[in-house]
């Protein structure tokens, strides 16, 4: 029923290929929606993390190879640490997230030990 609805909206007939797309995945699409929505604006604000692979990526390929497993964990290391140093911008309020993940996931929480 929203789909149909989004079918006709303004954005559905702009871009059409959403809809057909959001029907094909649709079993996956819906268990998102059972999570509360400070967890799901978590997950699909992903531009931070795919920034920090791409990064660490352009390091590692400009190095090219390593002597040992250590050396490639000290460069990942240092970029980490000189990316972590301008990181400026909110954290798109993590701390409600935390809390919903913490009771959704109690045992992954070192909480009170």
């Amino acid at each position: 029923v929203a789909l149909d609805a989004f079918d006709t909206s303004t954005w559905g007939t702009k871009y059409p290929p959403i809809a057909v797309l959001w029907r094909r995945a649709w079993d996956q699409v819906i268990p998102f929606y059972a999570f509360a929505p400070d967890i799901r604006k978590i997950v699909y604000t992903t531009n931070a993390i795919e920034s920090l692979h791409m990064q660490l990526r352009k390091i590692i390929k400009a190095r090219g190879h390593f002597p040992s497993d250590e050396a490639a964990l000290k460069l990942i290391w240092l970029a980490l640490r000189n990316v972590v140093a301008k990181w400026t911008g909110s954290r798109h309020d993590w701390k409600s997230a935390m809390t919903q993940f913490a009771l959704l996931y109690p045992e992954r929480f070192n909480i009170g030990v």
